[in-house]
């Protein structure tokens, strides 16, 4: 062979670069053909635009005109809103009459719901398929219907009320009071806290049961030893998504009291479409104090939920 068609230790570099640079080539071509052309990058982007619209107008722009105002008083920027609210017994006692009402009910529809759902576990598919279905139409009946429908069946005169008086064991119930208020709360808790609690059942496996009860574990050791614990992140979360819901609860309220009985929810209004008075900046400072607290509690829920170690 002629030492003069051998290749020299140049070219045998440049042959080597040539062919890595291939499959380079080859690789950078078939990813910018499988890359998707602009208009498909932009285009969920376009469609987000309507949700960010109604979220801006409907969500941020009410929170800031909220922010600005309760911070004003006279045209100046001023306390004073937040100082009339706090050195108000009327106001203080919103508040107190607010959380009274939100947490016994949260608890009690929490309780019930519980209960309901471990049963509803229990049964047939088609029947929880049916009970959820009825839950969730459930959970939809509020306001100004539901207070209706508590008129009807427990009010003075209701057609509930009249047969519990008959049978001698409802003697001094009455709906327009705070008692009257707090099964309604109750009623409408009930079944969001069925809802949100459905799925976290799906956690527990039904051979835990058995496990414990092969350890001498009963129904009440398998409860708070097992199935509540592995729940608990569920039910501090469903707790305070009720808490929040009761809180902010107006309609029904309004429908059954009025302005009889002294809520937070009724002050605002009172304050924002009132027939005498109108102070929208007083308003806004007690929006953004009940605000302020449901922050406080949904942070305290978060906490609790990350020191949970079944979190």
């Amino acid at each position: 062979m002629n030492e003069s068609t051998l290749p020299t230790g140049g070219n045998t570099a440049t042959l080597r670069a040539k062919a890595s640079a291939q499959p380079r080539a080859a690789s950078v071509a078939r990813g910018a053909a499988s890359r998707p052309a602009p208009w498909r990058r932009w285009l969920p982007l376009t469609l987000l635009l309507p949700f960010a619209l109604v979220f801006g107008l409907f969500q941020l722009a009410p929170m800031i005109w909220v922010l600005v105002n309760s911070f004003q008083a006279g045209g100046d920027w001023s306390l004073a809103n937040f100082t009339e609210i706090l050195g108000s017994p009327w106001y203080r006692q919103s508040f107190a009459n607010s959380l009274d009402l939100a947490f016994w009910s949260s608890l009690a529809g929490l309780t019930i719901a519980l209960a309901g759902t471990a049963a509803l576990h229990q049964v047939p598919g088609r029947l929880q398929n049916a009970v959820v279905a009825f839950t969730t139409m459930a959970s939809n009946f509020s306001g100004v219907p539901l207070a209706f429908a508590f008129i009807v069946l427990l009010g003075m005169n209701g057609a509930v009320t009249l047969l519990l008086q008959e049978l001698g064991l409802v003697e001094d119930f009455h709906l327009y009071s705070r008692a009257g208020l707090l099964v309604l709360y109750t009623y409408f808790q009930v079944p969001l806290a069925v809802l949100l609690l459905y799925p976290a059942f799906d956690a527990i496996k039904p051979d835990w049961r058995d496990a414990a009860a092969l350890l001498g574990a009963g129904p009440l050791h398998y409860w708070l030893k097992v199935a509540l614990p592995v729940l608990s992140p569920a039910l501090l979360g469903t707790f305070i998504i009720l808490l929040a819901n009761a809180l902010g609860a107006y309609a029904s309220t309004y429908a059954l009291m009025t302005s009889n009985y002294n809520l937070v929810t009724i002050q605002i209004a009172g304050l924002v479409a009132g027939d005498i008075f109108l102070e929208p900046q007083l308003a806004a400072a007690l929006s953004l104090l009940l605000m302020a607290l449901l922050l406080l509690v949904t942070g305290i829920n978060q906490w609790l939920i990350a020191r949970s170690r079944y979190a």
